[in-house]
C-alpha cells in the first residue's frame, strides 16, 4: 500500500488515506503523469462528485468519473431507460430497459470500478429536498436537461461554496460552464438571466446529435477532475459547435445586476 508524503487522510476515517495495491495498477496511467501522479490520484479517491442528471450528459460524466477513480460518486434522477435515450445514453442497454437509470447506472458505474462509493438516488430534486439528496460534495455536475433545475443548482451551489460544472446541448451545439464558488464567481444566472429562459427547450423538443452529448459530457468530467486536481479554477464557458468541431472559450465576469450574486 502506498501513502500519500503529506500523510493526507480520508474525510470518512482518521485512516491515512492510501492507495491498494489494486487502485496503483487500475490507475498506473494517472500515476505516470506529473499533472496527477499519487498525490492527484489520493485527492480524487478523497473527492465527492455528485452528478444530477443521468441522461446524455450524465452518461459520458459518470463513466469517466468512475473510471478516474472519484471516491464518492452520488447521482439522481427520477426517470427510467427508454428505448429512445439509446441514441445518445451510453450508460445504458437495451436489457436496461424500463428501469430506473439510477438503478441501471449503479450496476453499470460497480462493474466498471468496485472500488468506489456509488451512491444512486432516484429522485427529482428541488427546493425542498436538495440538501437532502445533495449534501456537500467537492463538485456538482449539471447534467439536467431543464432551467428550473439549473437555476436550483446555481442557487445551492453559489451559497454553499460548492464548484459547480453546468454541460448542455441542443441540435449540434453545446456548452459547458465552470464556477469555482470556493471564492467570488460569477454564476450561471450572470450569464443567463433567469426570466429570459423560462420556456423548456430539451432533446425531446428539438433533437440533439448524439457523440455531442458525449463531447460535453466528457468536457465536465474532464473539468472536476482538473479542478478536483488545482489546474483550473474561477469561472469559465466553452461553446461547441459540431459539425464544425470548432471550440470557442470565454472569460465569464460577475454581473452586478445578477439576482443571484450581483
Amino acid at each position: 500500500m502506498v501513502e500519500s508524503s503529506t500523510g493526507a487522510r480520508s474525510s470518512l476515517n482518521d485512516e491515512p488515506l492510501v492507495l491498494t495495491e489494486k487502485e496503483q495498477i487500475r490507475y498506473s496511467r494517472h500515476l505516470l503523469l506529473s499533472e496527477v501522479g499519487l498525490e492527484g490520484q489520493l485527492a480524487l479517491k478523497n473527492a465527492h462528485v455528485c452528478v444530477v442528471g443521468c441522461g446524455g450528459l450524465g452518461s459520458p460524466a459518470l463513466l469517466y468519473l468512475a473510471a478516474a477513480g472519484i471516491g464518492k460518486l452520488t447521482f439522481i434522477d427520477n426517470d427510467e431507460v427508454d428505448l429512445s435515450n439509446l441514441q445518445r445514453q451510453i450508460l445504458y442497454k437495451v436489457n436496461h430497459l424500463g428501469q430506473e437509470k439510477t438503478k441501471a447506472a449503479s450496476k453499470v458505474l460497480a462493474s466498471l470500478n468496485n472500488q468506489i462509493d456509488v451512491q444512486p438516488i432516484n429522485a427529482r430534486i428541488d427546493a425542498d429536498n436538495i440538501m437532502q439528496h445533495i449534501g456537500s460534495p467537492d463538485v456538482v455536475l449539471d447534467c439536467s436537461d431543464n432551467y428550473q433545475t439549473r437555476y436550483l443548482l446555481n442557487r445551492f451551489c453559489s451559497k454553499h461554496h460548492i464548484i459547480l460544472i453546468s454541460g448542455a446541448a441542443i441540435g449540434t451545439q453545446g456548452q459547458v460552464m465552470h464556477f469555482d464558488f470556493r471564492r467570488p464567481s460569477a454564476c450561471y444566472a450572470c450569464v443567463f438571466p433567469q426570466n429570459d429562459h423560462d420556456a423548456p427547450l430539451n432533446c425531446d423538443n428539438f433533437g440533439v446529435l448524439g457523440p455531442l452529448l458525449g463531447m460535453i459530457g466528457s468536457m465536465q468530467a474532464l473539468l472536476a477532475v482538473n479542478m478536483l486536481l488545482g489546474h483550473v479554477s474561477g469561472s469559465g464557458m466553452r461553446q461547441v459547435e459540431a459539425m464544425g468541431l470548432s471550440v470557442r472559450e470565454f472569460q465569464l465576469h460577475i454581473d452586478p445586476e445578477c439576482h443571484n450574486c450581483g
